[in-house]
């Protein structure tokens, strides 16, 4: 296992690039079958909003859920990103909880939410 983050673009039907994804595995336990999938987006500030972020997240699920033996992938975001959590629940992530005073930005701790979606979870 590698610690190593994969990164994509997240791009338009026209293929104008709007933002970014990452993800890297992370491990919960010493064998193998504890293996999640942590994953990052970032979007351009102009291109919030217009759903390409709620595809990005179904697609990099699906892609995640058919090319690796996992049952977890997670990510978390700022507990102040109202967007963010709202785009992770229409794509069928579970609030799992706040990690306080997790990230250190722009001068200041910030809480962070857990969120995380199952195999079985996977919309269709």
């Amino acid at each position: 296992m590698s610690d190593t983050y994969t990164r994509l673009a997240v791009v338009t039907h026209s293929e104008q690039i709007v933002g970014m994804v990452d993800y890297r595995p992370v491990r919960h336990g010493p064998s193998q079958g504890n293996i999640a999938y942590f994953f990052g987006i970032e979007l351009a500030e102009e291109h919030r909003g217009l759903g390409y972020g709620t595809e990005a997240h179904k697609l990099l699920v699906r892609y995640l859920f058919a090319t690796y033996p996992i049952v977890r992938i997670e990510t978390l975001t700022d507990s102040e990103n109202k967007a963010e959590q709202r785009t992770l629940e229409k794509s069928n992530f579970t609030r799992e909880g706040m990690m306080r005073q997790a990230q250190w930005r722009k001068g200041a701790w910030h809480d962070m939410v857990l969120y995380s979606i199952l195999r079985q979870e996977q919309p269709e």
